[in-house]
């Protein structure tokens, strides 16, 4: 398990399952909004996890490499202007995660100045705990969906945005940048080197304290 403890790793299923599930609704219910149902016809617009699920991404993500859902299924025909609009449904997935984590963290907040042993000390921490998984795993979803590489929903924010005539490079150049991320990831977690730590941490810990002024107005956390 990554070096987590057993009741980590318990605690932090029910945290990655309404993580994962509020995401990809999130995208479902900002493509209806858009004039898209294919989410809502094929019954994606629900809390219930099960209907987005992927096993195996579900699985990666519960050991504390990576992860994935199911993505939303968009149909292009229905959107008014699919370009702009893609881009808005792509983003509504990692907003959503952020909306979560902010929550989580102004939870903790509001613990720890009326009531900090309260927060501190019942169920012998595993509350604290649970809100603090709640942080940073929703943290960490919307920050590695925000990367710019296919089929992440990064990239189809950047697409929205770059002229049409530059879309199609920028996918060719940098469509084999996922699976050299989880190569990297994976060699972390077998080496203990964690080369992509080291790449992205000039624009993680940027991400990372922005989120942090938002939540606990400073740039670091009160944990």
């Amino acid at each position: 398990m990554m070096g987590m403890t057993y009741d980590q790793f318990i605690l932090r299923i029910p945290v990655i399952l309404l993580a994962l599930t509020v995401h990809e609704v999130a995208h479902g219910w900002a493509a209806l909004k858009l004039g898209d149902p294919t989410a809502r016809d094929a019954g994606r617009l629900t809390l219930n996890p099960l209907p987005h699920l992927d096993l195996l991404g579900t699985i990666m993500l519960m050991t504390g490499l990576f992860g994935w859902a199911k993505p939303v299924p968009v149909n292009g025909y229905y959107l008014r202007k699919p370009k702009r609009d893609i881009m808005l449904i792509s983003l509504a997935g990692p907003l959503s995660n952020i909306a979560q984590a902010i929550c989580f963290g102004l939870v903790i907040r509001i613990f720890l100045a009326v009531n900090p042993q309260y927060l501190k000390t019942v169920l012998n921490g595993h509350l604290l705990t649970f809100l603090i998984l709640g942080f940073l795993i929703n943290a960490g979803i919307a920050f590695f969906n925000l990367l710019p590489f296919p089929p992440l929903d990064g990239s189809k924010i950047v697409a929205g945005i770059l002229p049409d005539k530059h879309v199609t490079g920028y996918m060719q150049a940098t469509g084999a940048a996922l699976p050299i991320i989880f190569g990297l990831v994976i060699l972390g977690a077998l080496t203990g080197i964690h080369i992509l730590s080291i790449i992205i941490n000039p624009v993680f810990k940027p991400f990372m304290f922005v989120l942090q002024l938002v939540t606990f107005g400073n740039g670091h956390a009160i944990f």
